[in-house]
C-alpha cells in the first residue's frame, strides 16, 4: 500500500516511519510512506502556502495552487490514490473506516492547516474525516492515527495475525478481554485462576464473558448491534441478574 501525505510539515512523519510496525513494514516493502511537502510546490521565493480569506475573516486559508500542484504530480505518474482530507466535520473515523481503507491500493490525505483549506481542494477529495469531536492545531497528527490504524490491518505487518481478531472493535465490534502475564501474582494482585487452568474452552468462554462484561459497562451501543451467538444472549442475561462466571457455568451446564 502506498501512503501519500500533502503536508507543511513533512519532518512530523519521520519518527513514525521508523518507528516500530511502521518500520518494519516499510522495510519489508509492505507499505510506502511518502510525505510530500506543500512548500515544495509554490513559486514565489517565500514559499507561500496561505494566504487571506476572501469575505474577511480571522486566520489564514492554506491555498489551492500547491495543494493541486501536489495532487498532479503524483496522478501525472499513474498513481490513482483515494484521497482523505482531515476536517474536524468529516466521516468520524473507527474501526470499520479502518478495514475499508486497508482495502485500497493507496490513500492520499490532505493535511489541513490554520482555518482550512480553499473549498476548490474539496473537488479532488474522495473523504472528509475526523479522529474525533475536537480541534488539532493541524491534520498531522490525524494522519499518523488514520496510517497506523490502517497499516496494522495490511496483510503481513502484525507478526500474529490472530491478535487482530482480539483487538477491540475488531472481529464482531466488541471491546477485547482483560490480558495478564507473569508473575501469576503481584503486589496481592493474583492473575484469574481460569486462565492458568489449561482448559483452553473454560478460556475462551470466560473472555467472552469479560468481552460482554467490559462491553455492556463501557460501550453498551456496540451490544445492542453485535450480531450475538446464543451462547453470548446466556452470558447477557446472567449477567443482567448478577450472576458471576461460575454461577453461570453451573446454570448453563457449560
Amino acid at each position: 500500500m502506498k501512503f501519500f501525505v500533502l503536508t507543511i510539515f513533512p519532518q512530523f512523519f519521520e519518527g513514525f516511519i521508523n518507528t516500530g510496525i511502521v518500520s518494519r513494514a516499510v522495510k519489508k516493502g509492505i507499505v510506502d510512506i511518502k510525505s510530500i511537502d506543500l512548500r515544495d510546490f509554490t513559486e514565489d521565493k517565500h514559499r507561500t502556502v496561505d494566504d487571506v480569506v476572501y469575505g474577511g475573516g480571522p486566520g489564514m486559508l492554506l491555498k489551492p495552487e500547491p495543494i493541486f500542484k501536489a495532487y498532479d504530480s503524483i496522478t501525472e505518474k499513474g498513481h490513482k490514490p483515494y484521497v482523505l482530507i482531515t476536517e474536524p466535520w468529516g466521516r468520524k473515523f473507527d474501526q470499520k473506516f479502518a478495514e475499508e481503507l486497508s482495502q485500497k491500493e493507496e490513500i492520499m490525505i490532505i493535511c489541513g492547516r490554520y482555518e482550512g483549506v480553499d473549498e476548490r481542494v474539496k473537488s479532488i477529495v474522495d473523504e472528509e474525516v475526523s479522529i474525533g469531536d475536537f480541534i488539532l492545531s493541524g491534520g498531522e497528527p490525524a494522519a499518523l492515527v488514520i496510517m497506523d490504524a490502517v497499516i496494522r490491518l495490511i496483510p503481513g505487518v502484525v507478526g500474529d495475525s490472530e491478535s487482530l481478531n482480539a483487538d477491540s472493535f475488531s472481529n464482531d465490534g466488541l471491546l477485547g478481554y482483560p490480558n495478564y502475564t507473569r508473575p501469576a501474582e503481584y503486589r496481592g494482585m493474583k492473575v484469574p485462576e481460569v486462565l492458568r487452568s489449561g482448559n483452553h474452552k473454560l478460556i475462551k468462554l470466560w473472555r467472552r464473558w469479560k468481552q460482554i462484561e467490559k462491553t455492556a459497562a463501557k460501550k453498551p451501543e456496540l451490544l445492542k448491534k453485535a450480531d450475538l451467538s446464543e451462547t453470548d444472549m446466556n452470558i447477557v442475561s446472567a449477567q443482567e441478574k448478577g450472576l458471576s462466571f461460575e454461577d453461570f457455568l453451573k446454570k448453563y451446564k457449560v
